[in-house]
C-alpha cells in the first residue's frame, strides 16, 4: 500500500521504537484526552437534550397546544370550537372551565387545579383519555343521581397523597358558596373518583383534577366555559397558529400557546444545556494542548531527522504536512472513539434508565438520553477542527528549522 511521504513519516513518528517510546507515550496520552472529552461532550448535550425533549413531549401531551379566550364569553362553545377548528393546523378544539379548589378525603386533604371539560372533546387536545390507569373519562357523569355531585379524575399522584381509591368519594370545598348572616359561606360538595391518571408529569398529577362541564359550571356559578382548548399538528408553529388566530378573528379573541406559558422553564434548560457544553468542551481544550505539546517535544526530538529531510529535498510544505497530519491522526482517532463512546454509552443509559432522579424535582423518575445528530455532528467537527488549529504552532516551528544549525553538533 502506497501512503504520502508526509503521512508514511508522521505514522513512523507516531508509532515510535524504544528509543522514543516516550514521545508514543506523550501521543497516547494526547489521543486519550481528546476521547475523554468528546465522549464526556457527546453523553452531556445527550442527557439535556433527552431531557428537554421528554419534558416538552410531557407538556404537549398533557396540554392544549393553545389556548383561546373571548371577551364578550363563549355561549356556545360547540359553535366556537367548529369555527376555530376550521383554522389551517387545527385538529382538535375542546371547552374547558378551570378553577381552584380543595380536596379532602379521610386520610389527607390538598388544594387542587380543577378544570372543567367536555369528555366527548376533550381526547382531541390532550391525552388524558390514553393516560386514564382506572376508571375511564366518560364515567365523570355516572355518578349524579348516587347520592354524590359527579365524578372526578385525579391524579395518580394526588390520589395517593389523598389515600383514595376507584369509587371512593371525596369532598370538593370551593370559594364560590352562598350568602349568610355570616358572610359568604362555601359550600362542599361530594365527588366520586371516577378515574386515576398519569400523565407522566408530577406537577400536573399531583395538583391536577377533572370534572365534567355542567360539574364545574355547579361548583364555579359560571354559566359558560372559559375557554377553548386547541391542538395543531405541529407543536413549534403553535405561536404562528395562535397569533393568526387572534388577527383574522379580531379584537374580541386572544390567546397563548403551549410555548410561551412554558418559556422560563425551556429558557432555563437551554441556559443549562449551554453552560454543560462550555464547561466539558473546555477538557477538549485540554487535550489540544496536550496535542501541542506532544508535537513541540517531537519536533525537538526529531530536529536531525528534520534538517536531513530538508538536505534531501523536502520543503517546508511538506514538513509542516508532516506534522500537521501527526496532530490530525491523534485527533481524528481520539474524535472518532469518543465519539462512538459517548454514542453507545448515552444508548445503554436511556434504554436501562440506570440514572433515577426525583420525580418532583425533575419531573422525569429518570434520567432520558437522546443523541441529536446535528449536536453529535458539530462535536466531531469542532473536535477535529480543535485539533487542526493545535498542529499549527508545532508544524510552522518544523519547518522553519535551519539544517545548517540543526546539524552543527551532530
Amino acid at each position: 500500500m502506497n501512503l504520502p511521504f508526509e503521512l508514511h513519516v508522521a505514522l513512523r513518528y507516531l508509532l515510535a521504537k524504544r528509543k522514543q517510546a516516550f514521545i508514543s507515550v506523550i501521543s497516547f496520552i494526547s489521543t486519550l484526552g481528546v476521547t475523554v472529552g468528546v465522549m464526556a461532550l457527546v453523553i452531556a448535550l445527550a442527557l439535556m437534550t433527552g431531557l428537554q425533549g421528554e419534558i416538552r413531549d410531557r407538556i404537549v401531551g398533557a396540554n392544549p397546544h393553545i389556548y383561546v379566550w373571548k371577551l364578550s364569553g363563549i355561549k356556545d362553545y360547540r359553535t366556537e370550537a367548529a369555527r376555530l377548528q376550521r383554522f389551517p393546523h387545527v385538529t382538535g378544539a375542546a371547552p374547558a372551565i378551570l378553577g381552584k379548589a380543595l380536596l379532602s378525603a379521610a386520610r389527607s386533604e390538598d388544594f387542587v387545579n380543577l378544570t372543567g371539560i367536555d369528555p366527548a372533546l376533550e381526547s382531541r387536545v390532550t391525552d388524558l383519555k390514553a393516560s386514564m390507569q382506572q376508571g375511564s373519562i366518560e364515567a365523570l357523569d355516572d355518578a349524579i343521581g348516587e347520592g354524590t355531585g359527579g365524578g372526578i379524575l385525579l391524579g395518580k399522584d394526588l390520589a395517593a397523597k389523598l389515600g383514595v381509591g376507584l369509587g371512593d368519594t371525596v369532598t370538593v370545598l370551593t370559594l364560590n358558596g352562598t350568602l349568610s348572616p355570616m358572610g359568604l359561606m362555601p359550600i362542599s360538595r361530594p365527588l366520586r373518583l371516577a378515574g386515576i391518571f398519569s400523565l407522566g408529569l408530577y406537577e400536573l398529577d399531583s395538583t391536577t383534577g377533572f370534572v365534567s362541564l355542567a360539574t364545574a359550571k355547579r361548583m364555579f356559578a359560571k354559566s359558560e366555559v372559559d375557554l377553548i382548548q386547541l391542538r395543531v399538528d405541529d407543536v413549534y408553529a403553535a405561536p404562528r397558529i395562535a397569533q393568526t388566530i387572534s388577527t383574522e378573528l379580531g379584537d374580541q379573541y386572544f390567546t397563548d400557546d403551549w410555548s410561551a406559558m412554558n418559556r422560563s422553564l425551556f429558557s432555563a434548560l437551554w441556559l443549562e444545556k449551554m453552560a454543560i457544553s462550555l464547561t466539558i468542551g473546555l477538557i477538549v481544550m485540554v487535550a489540544a494542548l496536550n496535542i501541542v505539546a506532544s508535537l513541540i517535544l517531537l519536533v525537538m526530538e526529531k530536529h536531525r531527522d528534520i534538517a536531513i529531510l530538508k538536505t534531501m529535498g523536502a520543503n517546508a510544505r511538506s514538513v509542516t504536512a508532516i506534522f500537521m497530519m501527526q496532530g490530525l491522526i491523534i485527533g481524528v482517532i481520539g474524535t472518532t472513539v469518543g465519539a462512538a463512546a459517548g454514542y453507545g454509552l448515552s444508548w445503554v443509559l436511556d434504554r436501562y434508565k440506570l440514572i433515577r432522579v426525583p420525580v418532583d424535582v425533575y419531573q422525569v423518575s429518570h434520567v432520558p438520553f437522546h443523541v441529536d445528530p446535528i449536536n453529535f455532528l458539530m462535536v466531531i467537527v469542532a473536535a477535529v477542527a480543535v485539533c487542526f488549529v493545535a498542529t499549527i504552532y508545532p508544524s510552522r516551528q518544523a519547518a522553519r528549522l535551519d539544517p545548517a544549525q540543526a546539524l552543527r553538533y551532530e
